[in-house]
């Protein structure tokens, strides 16, 4: 067979998101602090989610390099912690998780996909029914098609909904998964984790599964997240958060009691056969973790730039969605979107739309990912070029 009769399929389908839209290539960046370029172009980055700035901070760095020895500086596992990959540095980095969160234990993965994807299916059976919030994230998608178990998508932050089909499947399963986000990455709204907490104790076998991705640094007396702000960490059996986003780091984890965490070890295929995270990122993971209560001045910072921009809007008589760092700009069509984003950029802002299959057909947008960095002139200078738009 020729490459065009085995590859035809591909530029066939390539050419029709082309046509749509909805083409994505790698853009080809170069990186300067809390700044890109794009070819001649330099923008203030507002298209990633480091949200406390911490990423670019050089200073942090520069204590954590000071505290580091050669002996410390262990570039790779090598392998998966069953075998010969774990290390020291991975289990005081959990011991710190659980002793933050108040939990008995703690658990790392390499990201939040490779978690959400392997938590679901190592604890979900045919006995199982997981009711999962219909804006969760792709991973949790993912991780519940390959349970093997069955499932409903609830209306998004609709808890009447979710109760209405809670109570209506009582007498056929055994356990019951609520799964959401606590900020939802796209529309940058919130779950209220309380009600949720009182639905799950008032019916019995029912866990709760909450992704705090985007919370975790953001939320909190402590940087912990959403769950800690509330006051419902304990009720939370399954508690994931990552450390690529407001920690300028990489990985994730789980908090949650012993049992689960030692069936995770035995059951979680991503985690049973993914070489572990390198020593030395969990090192400075812990690094960051530690200083992370102190930062409440970023924390106030961030949230006040939030709704310094929705403020501005709402004063145009315009209502932008969602009460979190990220504040999405509904567009419509794909192309509109792409042309709005170009026009930001064109500015100095490093702004990218949201097309489908990550957002419905209809609902591309800009997201604009907020970042407590921003010095109030670019956020005057930001609020301008947005509303001219």
């Amino acid at each position: 067979m020729t490459k065009e009769t085995n590859y035809g399929y591909m530029r066939q389908e390539l050419k029709k998101l082309a046509d749509e839209g909805n083409l994505r290539r790698l853009p080809q960046l170069a990186h300067d602090g809390r700044y890109v370029s794009l070819g001649e172009q330099r923008m203030l980055n507002l298209s990633s989610n480091d949200y406390l700035g911490l990423a670019d901070d050089l200073d942090l760095r520069c204590q954590f390099l000071e505290e580091l020895t050669p002996q410390d500086f262990i570039p790779s596992a090598s392998s998966s912690r069953l075998m010969t990959g774990n290390f020291r540095a991975h289990r005081r980095l959990e011991l710190e998780l659980a002793h933050l969160y108040g939990k008995e234990e703690a658990l790392l993965f390499n990201c939040g996909y490779h978690a959400n994807v392997g938590i679901l299916p190592a604890v979900a059976d045919e006995r199982t029914l997981i009711l999962a919030d219909k804006l969760v994230h792709a991973s949790l998608i993912d991780g519940i098609r390959l349970s093997k178990c069955s499932y409903f998508r609830y209306r998004h932050n609709d808890l009447n909904h979710l109760e209405h089909l809670l109570s209506g499947q009582l007498d056929r399963y055994e356990r019951f998964i609520i799964v959401t986000e606590s900020v939802f990455s796209m529309d940058g709204d919130r779950t209220n984790l309380r009600a949720l907490v009182e639905l799950k104790r008032r019916y019995p076998g029912v866990m709760l599964y909450v992704d705090e991705a985007h919370a975790f640094g953001v939320y909190g007396p402590q940087g912990l997240g959403c769950a800690e702000e509330e006051g419902v960490t304990d009720d939370i059996d399954f508690l994931m958060g990552t450390f690529g986003k407001a920690l300028a780091s990489e990985g994730a984890f789980v908090v949650c009691d012993r049992t689960v965490r030692e069936y995770l070890v035995n059951r979680m295929r991503p985690f049973i056969f993914t070489t572990a995270l390198p020593p030395i990122n969990a090192a400075w993971t812990r690094f960051l973790l530690q200083r992370l209560p102190g930062m409440t001045e970023r924390r106030e910072r961030l949230r006040g730039l939030g709704n310094m921009l929705r403020m501005a809007f709402a004063l145009k008589g315009r209502h932008l969605p969602g009460d979190s760092q990220i504040v999405p700009i509904i567009v419509g069509a794909s192309d509109r979107a792409v042309l709005k984003a170009e026009a930001l950029q064109r500015h100095g802002f490093y702004v990218l739309p949201v097309r489908p299959p990550t957002v419905p057909v209809g609902t591309s947008r800009l997201r604009i990912s907020l970042r407590a960095d921003i010095t109030d002139g670019e956020m005057e200078r930001l609020i301008k070029h947005l509303q001219e738009l």
